[in-house]
């Protein structure tokens, strides 16, 4: 079974979430109710041209788990506008066939996508704090900490679903204190954190103390193995992990491969 007719066959238990790690930073979520949420899917190469111009190797290490064209979900969510988390060639393909949203972007990615020629109506606005409900799932937006000029308006996302798990996808961020006091009310049982520490992103480290700042019992990394000069070991966050006294809550996802998380459990 491919990954697109998997996703549309699963069936998720009340009390739990289903999730799909794409790759980079992007994750597929599923709900109790069949609410399926896309978050900062990279199922292309676009970066390659980008990496070429600037002199950093960004081709792709692992092919994309599914085709763009047939990514199909209720939202499509954004945590800022770099090209390997709205990226321009995945939106094509995917709006080429036949699908549009809806989407939800902080400010200047919202921008990005009404220049790529996304309606307006189809694009919700998001800021920290903003709340939006789709069936069963509650997407609370948190504020990021960015790289720099060109995109200031970075953002997390903390996803639940009625009776079941809660997990903050952090995007893009440095580590600030404001992450885990912003995400705490929340009470995310967990966290799903960038690890590759380059571009001022967080670092294992930093990973690793959010993590026990938020008392969360499962820890998930992502963006890295994606783009030869932009990774690290995932392990390395295990080895954090472990110096902040919770190596347990290690959890490493296969690219494509489906993930069950229950409330309070790691499943």
């Amino acid at each position: 079974m491919n990954l697109p007719s998997e996703i549309r066959a699963t069936t998720v238990k009340p009390g739990s979430l289903t999730m799909w790690w794409l790759g980079q930073a992007g994750f597929i979520v599923k709900s109790p109710a069949g609410k399926v949420l896309a978050i900062d899917p990279y199922l292309s190469n676009s970066c390659a041209a980008l990496g070429q111009s600037i002199g950093v190797r960004m081709d792709r290490l692992v092919p994309a788990p599914l085709d763009p064209s047939a990514l199909q979900c209720d939202l499509l969510a954004f945590t800022h506008s770099h090209p390997d988390h709205l990226d321009p060639e995945t939106l094509a393909a995917y709006r080429a066939a036949g699908q549009e949203g809806p989407y939800l972007a902080p400010p200047e990615t919202y921008h990005a996508l009404l220049r790529l020629g996304v309606p307006a109506d189809r694009v919700t606005m998001v800021w920290p704090n903003h709340v939006h409900r789709i069936g069963d799932l509650t997407i609370r937006t948190v504020m990021g900490i960015p790289l720099g000029e060109d995109d200031l308006n970075h953002v997390g996302f903390i996803v639940s679903a009625e009776d079941g798990p809660c997990v903050y996808f952090t995007g893009d961020t440095d580590y600030h204190e404001i992450l885990a006091i912003q995400a705490r009310p929340s009470k995310p049982d967990v966290l799903v954190a960038v690890i590759n520490g380059t571009f001022r992103n967080m670092g294992p480290g930093d990973a690793a103390k959010l993590a026990r700042e938020l008392n969360v019992r499962t820890v998930i990394p992502c963006h890295y193995g994606m783009f030869a000069d932009n990774t690290i070991p995932p392990e390395l966050l295990r080895t954090n992990l472990f110096m902040e006294g919770i190596r347990d809550a290690y959890c490493e996802l296969k690219c494509g491969e489906a993930f069950t998380l229950a409330k309070n459990t790691k499943a």
